[in-house]
């Protein structure tokens, strides 16, 4: 929407309502119309992940049309990066903002500083994805200020010249708005929560999720080992979880960012059940460690194995 054509939609509205809203200027309620051109959550979140397809699709085509994005832990460091960008590069085109996980357990977290390892309260995320697009907003708005200010000011000035260059500038303002990669680590729980979760983190304006194929009662920092991975079935099921929620909120062109940690990885919790050769259960199981023994090796309740038609002893560690 132009300014101009927020300001013709006030007047009509007043004209048709009459004298109750003489108070009411049009070109006051047009300015703020225009400054807040991002009304809900959702709305950020389906204009940012336009703008995320399309920068993955210039990249695809040429690899020199990369993107930047740098972590932060509260929105007025969101703030006065994109800010920064603006000044010293002209715009924001191309820049993002990562939200990490492990930020948000070391910096945000109401138990205190936490390593990354999923402890911190899960909706730590949607709160900040909130209060960094909040900020953000309020770098439009003063930028935008300023800007009517100028123009109020070449108005009472009578210079239509200086009008028209500042409303020229008002309707083709670059927002302080950029997309936010979201870090939702290995889902808080099983795909219902991941799927929960998500809602709130899509409905808070991010438009892209990253997500872990780690078990997520034992997630640990990516750079670290130990790490514990789920089978194959239940990580996609996730990744379906969070497509359906950016789905049911309209946000069809939502980003998931779907991360292994499998070469990183030395356990699991859980044996998937294999229907068929080959099937993705089968190829999960393949990975195991085993030992080969003979029948008469086999403890009371042990679960074991048959590959390539021998029997095998899954190498595993006591719970706990």
């Amino acid at each position: 929407m132009t300014y101009q054509s927020a300001l013709e939609h006030v007047r009509s509205v007043k004209a048709k309502l009459g004298n109750h809203w003489n108070a009411i200027r049009p070109e006051d309620a047009a300015r703020m119309v225009v400054q807040n051109r991002f009304k809900t959550g959702l709305d950020i979140a389906k204009y940012t992940a336009s703008i995320m397809r399309r920068d993955m699709a210039e990249y695809d085509a040429d690899n020199s049309k990369y993107t930047q994005s740098l972590g932060c832990w509260h929105g007025f460091i969101a703030q006065q990066k994109m800010i920064a960008n603006k000044k010293y590069f002209g715009t924001t085109s191309k820049r993002y903002i990562y939200l990490s996980g492990w930020m948000v357990a070391a910096l945000r977290s109401e138990f205190g500083p936490l390593p990354d390892q999923s402890m911190h309260e899960k909706t730590a995320v949607p709160k900040l994805i909130e209060e960094i697009y909040t900020f953000l907003r309020q770098a439009d708005a003063k930028e935008l200020n300023d800007l009517f200010r100028a123009l109020q000011k070449a108005e009472t000035a009578g210079d239509e010249a200086k009008v028209k260059e500042i409303e020229a500038k008002i309707d083709n303002f670059e927002t302080h708005v950029v997309p936010i990669i979201a870090d939702i680590d290995a889902g808080f729980g099983n795909e219902e929560a991941t799927y929960l979760l998500t809602k709130q983190m899509i409905e808070a304006g991010a438009c892209a999720i990253q997500i872990e194929n780690q078990v997520s009662d034992a997630k640990q920092c990516g750079h670290q080992a130990g790490k514990v991975t789920v089978p194959h079935e239940d990580f996609l099921a996730k990744i379906n979880a969070v497509r359906y929620a950016f789905l049911e909120l309209g946000v069809d062109e939502g980003v998931i960012v779907a991360r292994t940690d499998s070469e990183g990885a030395d356990l699991t919790q859980k044996i998937p059940v294999s229907r068929e050769a080959g099937d993705l259960a089968s190829k999960y199981i393949s990975y195991l460690q085993t030992t080969e023994i003979d029948i008469s090796e086999a403890k009371e309740d042990e679960i074991l194995i048959k590959r390539n038609g021998k029997l095998h002893r899954p190498t595993r560690l006591s719970s706990g």
